[in-house]
């Protein structure tokens, strides 16, 4: 029986062709996890499902966060006490039943250098634990530490630290996450299609009738109908808006970058967070390394193409060495990358619906943008644009289902891996790589320990990317819907952010097994390496340009070649 959850070249052309000859009673737009989530949350309802992603799955701010399920302890110091409430609730689901195998609790120190800091953080950190309504111990609680204790848990910090409190937030990997709820989407029988950007919204009679999809692979486009369209397109939802004759929703960009340093270079046991003149600058563990991050900047480029400067990494690695014993230089940094988040307003009679922290907002007739929110609360931004459709669809739908509803590899993750020991001696893997495997695909592990099995060679590292095994890029491209080289080692994979070349060495390895999977003849193998090198290399002149024009233009002249 065919897999409906993997994402493969057949299976997206079976649901473009699919697309063709049917109405939907929902069409997403935007493979992001707002707009994946979307699809979730409707075909769990019964509702019949497509969804268009333009580029890859979780290509845009989705793959570029922070990569942390959080609260937003920073929001209580604005009394948004309910979205932190909703926000801690969606994370700790996270933990106990939707995706307990792609995430984490992570430590977090906030130190304290004046007196005054202990009552006034530490009361707003208790009030961060109070405000969790699930009752969950999955995500510990915080802890007070005096100055001995603080330079316990982190001896890299600074001496003259008066003492601290530790809590816990979540680590995600978010593209992976992403591309994770898509699959669990397309086996409820979603269609879920990538790089078949919407390139016009059919109305009539002032009501929206469908999508015109264009197939970025053959140029050709197809018509989709459908009874309603959810736009969940973050910084693009006034151009899809657009698309339909409706202006009434204003996005502005905010670049945010992070930099990735190596494990060794700071000595810690715990992340930690430290307010700024305007925001908050944080260092969190990234599995072997360090992230740290993030800017927040007006970007007024290319959205589908921010960069990270130099004054970027200035900014970052002043903040951490004003913390740090032993600072940071250039030549520690070993991965950069910026993503952009929508800052959202309403045009006329729209600035009301907006002011929420997110927003689902009607216009034309049957099509609906959501915007604003955060990765942490997709789940419920999801929930509310479909329950903002079933008014449209004409029919008594159930309420959400997404509570409730686990995505793949969570069910039997639990009990896999108390037997990791076991499976690591049945594969003759080490229990380092059944841990490793288990904390990227949970309960579907055995399917790459079974592809392993029937090609012995699948088991062995990346060269160029030893953190990662040469099956994983077979399964990326043969299950979770990786078309190019650069959607295996930048988000299936993050060997681009945790290389200090980028993902070079590896990626004419990489091209001969994502290859044999797509197809690939020799020339094809080459011209994917050779773009894949070019993106990186632009990527590291723009990171060391002085600002975003230069930056853009370095990209441009590395693309180019003038």
């Amino acid at each position: 029986m065919t897999d409906r959850s993997s994402l493969n070249p057949a299976q997206r052309a079976q649901a473009l062709a699919d697309a063709a000859t049917r109405e939907f009673d929902v069409i997403v737009i935007g493979g992001g996890v707002t707009g994946v989530g979307t699809a979730l949350d409707a075909v769990s309802r019964g509702l019949s499902v497509a969804l268009f992603e333009k580029d890859d799955l979780a290509s845009g701010t989705s793959s570029r966060s922070g990569k942390v399920f959080h609260g937003g302890l920073r929001y209580l110091e604005q009394l948004n006490f309910s979205l932190v409430r909703e926000a801690l609730t969606e994370r700790d689901l996270m933990v106990d039943r939707l995706c307990p195998h792609l995430v984490s609790p992570e430590r977090f120190l906030f130190p304290f250098t004046r007196r005054w800091e202990r009552p006034y953080i530490g009361s707003g950190v208790l009030l961060y634990d109070l405000l969790r309504l699930t009752g969950t111990r999955s995500v510990g609680g915080h802890r007070h530490l005096s100055r001995r204790g603080v330079l316990r848990e982190m001896p890299a910090l600074r001496t003259d630290v008066t003492g601290g409190v530790q809590y816990y937030d979540v680590r995600v990997d978010d593209a992976r996450h992403t591309m994770t709820v898509a699959r669990t989407a397309a086996r409820l029988g979603a269609r879920i299609v990538t790089r078949a950007p919407v390139v016009g919204v059919m109305t009539d009679a002032g009501r929206v009738t469908g999508v015109r999809v264009r197939d970025a692979d053959s140029g050709e486009e197809t018509t989709v109908r459908g009874r309603t369209v959810v736009s969940a397109t973050g910084v693009w939802a006034e151009d899809v808006q657009s698309l339909a004759g409706e202006s009434s929703i204003s996005v502005t960009a905010a670049k945010g970058i992070h930099l990735v340093v190596p494990g060794d270079r700071i000595d810690s046991a715990t992340g930690m967070i430290a307010k700024t003149s305007d925001s908050v600058f944080i260092i969190r563990r990234w599995f072997d390394y360090w992230l740290m991050g993030t800017t927040d900047t007006h970007w007024d480029a290319d959205r589908d193409d921010p960069a990270a400067t130099k004054a970027d990494v200035d900014y970052l690695l002043g903040h951490a060495n004003r913390w740090l014993r032993k600072p940071l230089s250039y030549e520690d940094v070993v991965g950069v990358y910026a993503g952009l988040r929508p800052l959202v307003s309403g045009k006329g009679n729209a600035t009301a619906a907006l002011s929420r922290d997110h927003a689902v907002l009607e216009g034309p007739r049957g099509m609906f943008s959501v915007v604003g929110g955060k990765y942490t609360t997709y789940r419920i931004m999801a929930r509310d644009a479909v329950d903002a459709v079933v008014s449209r669809v004409g029919r008594a739908v159930p309420e959400s289902a997404t509570e409730r509803l686990p995505v793949l590899g969570a069910t039997g993750y639990p009990a896999l891996r108390n037997q990791s020991a076991a499976l690591a001696a049945e594969s003759g893997l080490s229990e380092w790589w059944i841990e490793h495997l288990l904390g990227r695909y949970g309960a579907l592990t055995t399917e790459l320990l079974d592809l392993i099995a029937d090609r012995p060679s699948l088991g062995e590292p990346v060269p160029g990317a030893p953190g990662y095994l040469l099956g994983e890029l077979h399964y990326a491209a043969a299950h979770e819907g990786a078309s190019r080289l650069e959607d295996v080692l930048v988000r299936r994979a993050r060997v681009f952010m945790e290389t200090p070349d980028r993902g070079a060495a590896a990626a004419p390895h990489a091209a001969e097994v994502v290859g044999d999977v797509l197809g690939w003849d020799d020339v094809r193998r080459k011209e994917e390496v050779e773009r894949y090198r070019v993106e990186r290399q632009a990527d590291a002149r723009a990171a060391a340009a002085a600002t975003d024009e230069a930056a853009v233009a370095a990209r441009h002249t590395t693309r180019t070649g003038n």
